[in-house]
């Protein structure tokens, strides 16, 4: 039996054609507006560059999926003009926005980061967005390489109040790679989030920036119950010399729960290098565990007590592993002997940067001797006979610890017939101009 509706129909449909055409195409018409913003916004990612300031509107575009497709336009193009419409991005609400945006204005000051960023690992699911951090967090900029402080603003604001926690912490992590040091309240701010990830990143991104000031932001962390906060606190706390902190990394030491704990609490007192601790270094310097025996010879050469000469010289003598035998070679040094004879300690660490494994090893305590005037004589001299990778690393020693002295060693490396040697010296030269005042 049909009802009075359905008999109704089809006089409906001769009386008012134009309305029932007008509410069909009512209906359709913001889905149909969507899609043609979606394929502009395409086509004029085609066009590169030139299409930046077009793109640039559709950030702010209503529907989250062209504003979605903006961005990764933008990101794709690339370039410094990209920098305006991703920080305005970066302010969106929607967490994968600001995981794109983030990632983008990282990879303008550091082409080629995209590949590896968060954002290449996103997926949607409603109005949810996963993604997968990589283990991998090495990365940072030269320094020369100047970053505009409203990026560092807009990243500093994500890293304290992003839509997620992923957004949170990879806002946080490209504050570290941009050395963003107005961000740090920001960064402190995030510590205290009791997210393991957004701690966990902003500690390394404190790390990169190595701005003691911040050193006593960090102190809280020294007990956090998560071992993997606590171990990257106790490394900050060592690595930006934060000596008030030495009765906290002492208790850590002596209560440690697991053996990287151990390690990292004396290692920070190794940094710290306090007389206070001598004791403690002698004592773990013939320890059955290999890092543990590293960090005490380090603490052993920052005290610079040439009572410890010889203990040290034993050690790099009696020592058959690489890491502590590094470690032992750096405290001599420390404490005075820079000869350069083929089985010295000093010809020990510099051979090592032909060795890859232990290249970083090697670069970390060479650019710490460096900062030592006698020392950097020594690197002088060995230069002339270096090899191509000894050549390239002892750039990278010189661009972070030469001084004025240094400049002219490495125009002379900038000007190296090996194009590699070339480059690294280059590049080095520009990054210490741009440290010396």
């Amino acid at each position: 039996m049909k009802t009075r509706t359905s008999l109704l129909k089809p006089f409906a449909r001769l009386l008012f054609p134009g309305l029932l055409l007008t509410g069909l195409a009512f209906s359709q018409a913001p889905q149909a507006d969507t899609k043609t913003r979606l394929r502009n916004v395409r086509d004029l990612a085609k066009m590169g560059q030139d299409a930046i300031p077009q793109i640039a509107p559709y950030v702010a575009d209503p529907d989250i999926g062209v504003r979605v497709e903006a961005v990764k336009a933008l990101v794709d193009i690339g370039g410094p003009k990209t920098v305006d419409p991703l920080v305005r991005a970066a302010g969106d609400t929607d967490p994968e926005i600001q995981i794109r945006a983030t990632d983008g204005l990282v990879n303008v000051y550091l082409p080629g980061y995209i590949k590896t960023g968060l954002s290449g690992s996103i997926q949607r699911v409603g109005n949810t967005v996963k993604s997968k951090f990589s283990d991998t967090n090495d990365q940072i900029i030269d320094a020369f390489v100047q970053v505009r402080p409203d990026v560092i603003e807009a990243l500093g604001k994500l890293a304290r109040s992003g839509g997620s926690v992923d957004a949170r912490a990879n806002a946080a992590r490209a504050l570290g790679i941009l050395r963003g040091r107005a961000a740090i309240p920001d960064l402190a701010d995030a510590m205290h989030s009791k997210d393991d990830l957004v701690m966990y990143e902003s500690l390394i991104a404190i790390q990169k920036i190595r701005d003691p000031a911040a050193a006593p932001r960090v102190t809280f962390l020294l007990r956090d119950l998560n071992e993997k906060i606590q171990v990257t606190a106790l490394e900050t706390s060592g690595l930006l010399r934060n000596e008030e902190a030495a009765p906290e990394v002492r208790d850590a030491l002596e209560h440690a729960r697991s053996i990287k704990v151990r390690r990292a609490a004396l290692s920070a007192l190794a940094m710290l290098g306090e007389p206070a601790d001598r004791a403690t270094f002698s004592r773990y310097l013939n320890d059955k565990d290999d890092a543990l025996r590293a960090s005490a010879a380090e603490g052993l050469g920052r005290l610079k007590d040439q009572s410890d000469r010889s203990p040290l010289d034993k050690a790099f003598t009696d020592e058959h592993k690489m890491s502590p035998r590094l470690a032992d070679a750096f405290g001599i040094v420390l404490i005075g002997n820079v000869d350069l004879s083929e089985f010295s300690p000093l010809r020990y660490l510099i051979n090592t940067l032909n060795v890859r494994a232990y290249r970083d090893v090697a670069v970390a305590y060479l650019v710490e001797l460096a900062r030592d005037p006698k020392i950097r004589q020594a690197l002088y001299t060995a230069l002339p006979a270096a090899t191509k990778d000894e050549k390239i690393q002892l750039s990278l020693v010189l661009s972070r610890s030469g001084d004025r002295d240094s400049v002219p060693y490495l125009q002379t490396l900038s000007m190296d017939p090996d194009k590699d040697v070339a480059a690294e010296g280059l590049r080095s030269l520009r990054t210490l101009q741009a440290r010396l005042p």
